[in-house]
């Protein structure tokens, strides 16, 4: 098999359709050998129902996993991901806030082996963004990443350590999400932490882009709960260092 492609989801009934159908035509016109993989993450409404009852290809596997408490982004990808079998892994956020066409980019830089992991970044020069955040998430932003660069030592030649749409060599995200604590938001820190610390190659590639507005994180409410879960992957990785 040639790509996973996993897609977390919460209350997204009215979008996730889409974007089955959006991850299938991409596997069936670039001739990919493909899954999908839906994981409900704890949903209210018929998420499930909406990624089962899509039409698709039937040459495409479709996985779709629910449970029934919500437990956080991080921890919805780190299941999907456990369940994949592809030469390739990508996460996608719901929403098809990037075209799948981009994920070639991508995956170029991991076959031609200029790095394991290939994320995709809304801040480099060559992107096209069709419709922006907000000035206040944008504020939000550039102070979350000045925070992540001093205090969570992340390089700052990382522009969009965020961005919902990250791909990487199937056996590196299999290792690394087998190794992740973080269930929230902000999962994608400890990642990147975690991929440098076992010598993992990250490069970013520019996409194009268009803000979904109705996110799931909300600054305001979600700020103390992000800052408490870098707190936690900070004294986890602390203490990992110290006992080797």
């Amino acid at each position: 098999m040639d790509l996973s492609i996993v897609i977390p989801a919460l209350n997204e009934s009215k979008k996730i359709g889409r974007d089955v159908e959006e991850a299938a035509a991409f596997l069936e016109n670039n001739r990919l050998a493909g899954e999908i993989i839906v994981v409900d993450d704890g949903s209210h409404d018929n998420t499930t129902e909406a990624a089962k009852n899509v039409e698709i290809s039937p040459a495409i596997k479709r996985n779709v996993i629910r449970y029934e408490h919500h437990r956080g982004k991080g921890y919805a990808i780190r299941t999907g991901i456990k369940q994949t079998s592809a030469e390739y892994v990508m996460f996608s956020d719901s929403g098809c806030c990037v075209p799948y066409e981009d994920v070639l980019h991508g995956l170029k830089l991991l076959k031609n082996g200029d790095c394991d992991i290939a994320h995709g970044s809304r801040k480099m020069r060559g992107c096209r963004i069709e419709k922006t955040q907000s000035l206040y998430r944008r504020i939000c932003s550039k102070i979350f990443h000045w925070f992540v660069i001093h205090y969570m030592k992340v390089p700052s030649e990382f522009t969009d350590t965020q961005c919902g749409f990250k791909i990487y060599k199937g056996d590196a995200a299999r290792h690394l999400y087998g190794e992740c604590i973080t269930d929230g938001f902000i999962f994608d820190i400890e990642i990147i932490l975690r991929a440098r610390k076992e010598g993992y190659h990250i490069q970013e590639f520019p996409i194009d882009w268009t803000c979904d507005r109705d996110s799931r994180l909300s600054p305001t409410r979600n700020s103390w709960w992000v800052l408490s879960e870098l707190m936690t992957i900070k004294r986890a990785l602390d203490k990992e260092s110290e006992s080797r």
